[in-house]
């Protein structure tokens, strides 16, 4: 059974889930930051395509906190919430949260507030389409 470190829960809705590998890591053999930061930015794209019902892009990383390391072998949670809706762009809070390998404890090793626009299928900005996130 997974237990949490803190009393705190993810907040918002699963979005990707994988194993950080060898090949993630920096020369000094800890996970690349970039590649966490991928793995948000793909989690909040999907969870951006579920509410503005089409293609998007990231437009902006307003902020992004590295709490605690991430080792190889840690399932890799990514959790989306929604923060703000305008008329094309989404901002979702991108919460990390790493199931360790060994201890199968879970605990926030990461947070950022990621940002993108509905495209059309000419590259440019369109209206979201959805008011709610279905996925």
């Amino acid at each position: 059974m997974t237990q949490n470190t803190e009393n705190e829960e993810p907040v918002g809705e699963l979005c990707i889930q994988t194993v950080a590998m060898p090949a993630d890591t920096n020369p000094n053999g800890d996970i690349f930051g970039g590649w966490l930061l991928s793995q948000m930015d793909i989690a909040g794209g999907i969870a951006a395509r579920s509410h503005s019902g089409g293609r998007t892009v990231t437009i902006a990383v307003e902020s992004m906190v590295f709490n605690k390391p991430v080792d190889v072998g840690d399932v890799v949670c990514c959790y989306a919430d929604l923060e703000r809706v305008g008329n094309t762009s989404m901002t979702f809070r991108i919460e990390v949260w790493a199931i360790r390998r060994e201890s199968f404890v879970r605990e926030k090793v990461t947070e950022g507030v990621f940002t993108y626009v509905a495209i059309g299928p000419d590259g440019t900005s369109r209206a979201i389409q959805k008011e709610t996130t279905d996925t």
